[in-house]
């Protein structure tokens, strides 16, 4: 198994304003774009060829990442003009594919971090004779997720998108966004118009008698598709609890990039990103937190499970918590912004403007 599609077309919309200058693959997580650690890990599993299935701000790829040689991967990129949803962006790249039609392909969507044994999903497949398997994760309330329930032997018997009633939650199996496919498989989705694996082609091939496995790896899993989850991937990142050799520096409580400026008495907490070139004043806590390149936090500021965008500035004494701050944006000294606010790129917010408390 040398070769995989990854998908990363998707427009981030629940990461807004995160995403509006940068599609979502591209956004930093542990210091450096969190495709990155998605490239890593698939090489270290073997893989050498990877198509790239872009449309969202495609041109921020490419000059990034180049053709992969420093990545040890020969890297393509294909990308939509339309939305063709998972299964179209699927089929629009079978071209640069270079399988045999027996041959398993990897896929995975850009927005999930995780420990997956890539290597063990290939043989599990392999070895059933499946056409296409399945990583799925087990996860405590499967509502906001596709079901996806397996016999005894794995072979995969459904798939229920997003249960609400308790009858309905038959499992607390999930599709967890990694598969593998048989390349004959990719060149049967319908060519040219948008496709959902999720919906029409998994539910379609299980109807015509398809073999679907199912492989249930319960390591470190984590959909980064809102602000809080991406902080909390890039954090776990750092504390070394999700695995990724793209990580700089060895993990710990932080990781501080080069030409960050740090006041010898700030704390950085939790798993802390410091982009390059960012500042910290004197007094200032950040933990759990990351902070894009360029960015400013002033003195005395607390900041916690947050995300502070490129070159924003944080005034004096400003508490944020849970707060996603976009990038070129000003918050004044003295404001208290607290669970899923989000300030949008180039906003400006005065001192002492916003507070969720009493300013004594």
């Amino acid at each position: 198994m040398t070769e995989a599609i990854l998908l990363v077309g998707g427009k981030g919309t629940r990461l807004r304003p995160l995403t509006v200058h940068t599609p979502k693959p591209m956004i930093p997580a542990a210091g450096v774009p969190f495709l990155s650690h998605q490239l890593a890990r698939a090489r270290a599993a073997g893989v050498e060829h990877v198509v790239l299935a872009t449309s969202y701000l495609a041109e921020v790829f490419e000059p990034y990442f180049g053709d992969g040689s420093d990545l040890g991967l020969h890297l393509e990129y294909v990308t939509e003009t339309e939305p063709l949803g998972t299964g179209g962006a699927i089929r629009n790249v079978a071209s640069r594919l270079r399988s045999g039609p027996d041959e398993p392909v990897l896929i995975f969507n850009g927005d999930i971090l995780t420990g997956l044994d890539i290597r063990a999903l290939v043989e599990t497949h392999t070895t059933s004779g499946a056409d296409v398997s399945l990583h799925l994760t087990r996860v405590e309330d499967p509502r906001a997720f596709g079901l996806v329930p397996t016999d005894g032997s794995g072979r995969v018997t459904a798939f229920l998108e997003k249960p609400q009633t308790p009858e309905e939650i038959v499992t607390d199996q999930i599709n967890a966004g990694a598969y593998v496919f048989d390349r004959s498989v990719i060149d049967s989705i319908p060519e040219g118009r948008p496709v959902s694996v999720e919906r029409e082609t998994f539910p379609g091939l299980l109807e015509a008698g398809a073999h679907l496995h199912g492989m249930v790896d319960s390591t470190y899993w984590l959909d980064l598709g809102t602000p809080q989850a991406f902080v909390r991937g890039s954090a776990d990142l750092v504390l070394g609890r999700a695995p990724s050799p793209a990580v700089p520096g060895g993990c710990g409580d932080r990781l501080v990039l080069d030409g960050a400026d740090v006041a010898p008495d700030a704390k950085l907490t939790g798993g802390t990103v410091i982009g390059a070139g960012a500042r910290v004043g004197a007094g200032a806590s950040v933990d759990g937190s990351t902070v894009l390149d360029g960015a400013v936090i002033g003195d005395g500021a607390r900041i916690t499970e947050s995300l502070i965008g490129a070159g924003a500035v944080i005034g004096a004494r400003t508490v944020l918590h849970g707060a996603v701050i976009g990038d070129g944006a000003t918050v004044g000294a003295d404001n208290e912004l607290r669970e899923g606010v989000r300030v949008w790129c180039g906003a400006r917010i005065p001192e002492a403007g916003i507070r969720f408390s009493s300013d004594q």
